[in-house]
């Protein structure tokens, strides 16, 4: 067997089959390690281990960098119109307290400047970034008058514009945590792939912060973002991190693909999963059950679920946005 010819032969079809194991240099420094300890009868089992070490999960990463970028890049200029959108709007504003618009405000900021990051990476990979026209969405989710609004008053009813800002604030964690695998496989993009996380973990503060707001009520005693407004059922009321399925999200009918498996469901289960990893005995119900004295099984699930956050592909989370794009835009055609 020629080590020498295989690598260069794989060279031709894939540049990176160096990256994907190591250095160039430490690759046959190691190979040569192996010749001096193994029989040669053992070496193809050993090149076959350690190819498949280095081609694990390839066939699952379908996007290139620059269609993550993009694909981030429409959602959040999807996020930060809405928010422009609706604290312009004075029946939205003037139905939340103080503290509530400060921190809308916030969000709106830190999504602008997911923006502005985001059309920079682009550009300075030599790629142009994709420009959503503000005109191109429509909150109410009726995709510009083509079928019946799923949040018709999304834009002047402060409940509902705060429901939908959850919803897509829990759409963005699970796309970026979708999205790693394909910056992952990419040794180049380190940088890109620490920004994207920065990013998703900002995403699921703006979440948690939202919750928080709709279980606190609109306006909260003092100006205070209490846990439970007044006259409400404490145990119905949004809690500030996802439980389960979060029983479909803020407008079940509509919402729920949010927090339901994507495409596999495999690769990508649903938020009420407990499951971490291959192994049973990593089902974290199971584990909870036998570590707390008299746990149930409906407790111990929940709490599963909640401390993990699980990835949606790519597919999925596209189809989820179209409900805010109006049909037939430029926009509506980049998620196709």
């Amino acid at each position: 067997m020629n080590i020498i010819s295989l690598f260069s032969e794989i060279e031709k079809v894939d540049p990176e089959v160096y990256g994907r194991f190591d250095s160039r240099r430490r690759v046959f420094q190691h190979m040569a390690g192996l010749g001096g300890r193994l029989a040669a009868a053992a070496l193809p089992l050993a090149l076959g281990s350690l190819f498949n070490k280095a081609y694990a999960g390839a066939t699952a990463t379908q996007a290139t960098v620059i269609e993550v970028l993009q694909f981030a890049l429409v959602l959040e200029h999807l996020e930060a119109n809405f928010y422009t959108a609706a604290l312009g709007n004075t029946s939205i504003t003037s139905a939340l307290s103080a503290n509530n618009n400060r921190a809308l405000n916030t969000i709106k900021t830190d999504e602008t400047n997911h923006v502005t990051f985001l059309r920079g990476a682009i550009t300075q990979a030599g790629a142009t970034p994709v420009a959503p026209a503000p005109a191109d969405f429509d909150y109410t989710g009726s995709q510009g008058g083509t079928r019946a609004a799923l949040f018709a008053d999304v834009l002047t009813n402060a409940a509902t514009m705060l429901a939908v800002a959850q919803a897509l604030e829990d759409t963005g964690v699970r796309a970026y945590k979708g999205s790693a695998a394909d910056l992952m496989n990419n040794s180049s993009t380190n940088p890109v792939l620490e920004a994207a996380l920065n990013i998703h973990s900002v995403e699921a503060r703006h979440a948690s912060r939202l919750r928080t707001m709709r279980r606190g009520g609109l306006m909260p005693a003092n100006d205070r973002a209490s846990f439970v407004a007044a006259g409400t059922n404490p145990s119905s009321s949004p809690k500030s991190w996802v439980s389960g399925i979060d029983n479909g999200g803020p407008a079940p009918t509509a919402t729920r693909p949010v927090y339901d498996a994507g495409s596999p469901a495999a690769d990508f289960p649903a938020e009420s999963n407990t499951m971490q990893g291959a192994n049973p005995a990593r089902d974290i119900t199971a584990l909870l059950m036998g570590a707390v004295t008299g746990l149930s099984a409906t407790a111990a699930g929940a709490a599963a679920s909640e401390a993990f956050d699980e990835p949606l592909d790519m597919a999925t989370v596209k189809a989820i946005a179209r409900n805010f794009v109006k049909t037939g835009t430029p926009t509506f055609a980049l998620l196709a």
